[in-house]
């Protein structure tokens, strides 16, 4: 396993300043942001590409994911909730299409820069319509887009989360029996599966094998606010340890989009901390 740190929390750098000082801190790996005010893929260029491009040569940083997850951009704007909205199961067949037509150019971004994925979300339950329906249309999207994926050999990562249409990991593992791709699996947040009450090894048995990406973060009485690992109430060493036992060797990315104001000291203290537990994260 190796550690990656997700640009996210660099929003108030321009991407290529946010993985300069990433690499500088000593992870192997970083996670691109796929939005504003990163990689926001209808605003960028050639060009924007190219720096970036360089920027991970340079550095001799991997990139671990490109984020999907979010689209601030799609409203203009820096904050705006719902976050995740329009989504692959929205009710709304211009929205949806419209999310669709974002995902492929994120799996096309990914294949320019090099990463291996790209995260992605459910979006919410609609009170408009019943979850079966949603379900029945966030299956009729993922197909879609996985199977441009495919043709560019890229996978596609859901990150289950509360509040949304796939929130556990026993629904996403029946999502991904019910989509049997090799290039569809799980973009796996530990801190959301603790949020979720989730025994951890339970959750990562029944997702073991499709396991693509690992998000981490701390939480801290139940409460879904993204901590420096050591803050809060998750015990990395075990995680870790049961990620080790069920053979995932892939980048492990610090997700702390909460920390805009202090990035490096973020990602500093979480660097130090998990490189100093017992169980090795270097594969």
């Amino acid at each position: 396993m190796k550690l990656s740190f997700s640009t996210n929390a660099f929003v108030r750098y321009s991407v290529v300043k946010a993985v300069e000082k990433i690499s500088s801190i000593g992870y192997e790996g970083v996670e691109l942001l796929a939005d504003i005010p990163h990689l926001y893929v209808h605003a960028m260029t050639a060009s924007d590409i190219d720096r970036v491009k360089e920027t991970i040569a340079w550095t001799g940083v991997k990139v671990a994911n490109v984020n999907a997850n979010t689209v601030r951009g799609y409203y203009g704007r820096k904050l705006w909730d719902p976050i995740f909205e329009p989504s692959l199961a929205n009710p709304d067949p211009t929205a949806r299409k419209w999310r669709v037509d974002y995902c492929k150019k994120s799996i096309d971004l990914a294949h320019a820069l090099g990463s291996p994925m790209v995260s992605i979300t459910s979006g919410r339950s609609m009170p408009e319509i019943t979850p079966e329906r949603s379900m029945d249309l966030l299956r009729e999207s993922l197909k879609e887009v996985i199977e441009y994926a495919e043709g560019r050999n890229i996978r596609i990562g859901m990150e289950y989360e509360q509040g949304l249409l796939i929130e556990f990991a026993g629904e996403l593992t029946a999502l991904l029996a019910e989509i049997d791709s090799p290039y569809f699996g799980a973009d796996l947040d530990l801190g959301h599966s603790h949020l979720a009450g989730e025994d951890p090894e339970a959750a990562i048995r029944s997702l073991a094998g499709k396991i693509f990406h690992v998000h981490l973060e701390d939480i801290k009485a139940r409460k879904h606010y993204h901590l420096i690992p050591g803050l809060g109430d998750i015990d990395f060493e075990a995680l870790l340890g049961l990620l080790a036992r069920h053979a995932y060797d892939g980048f492990l990315t610090v997700d702390l989009y909460t920390y805009p104001f202090k990035p490096e000291e973020a990602a500093r203290r979480a660097f130090e901390y998990l490189k100093a537990l017992p169980l090795q994260t270097r594969g």
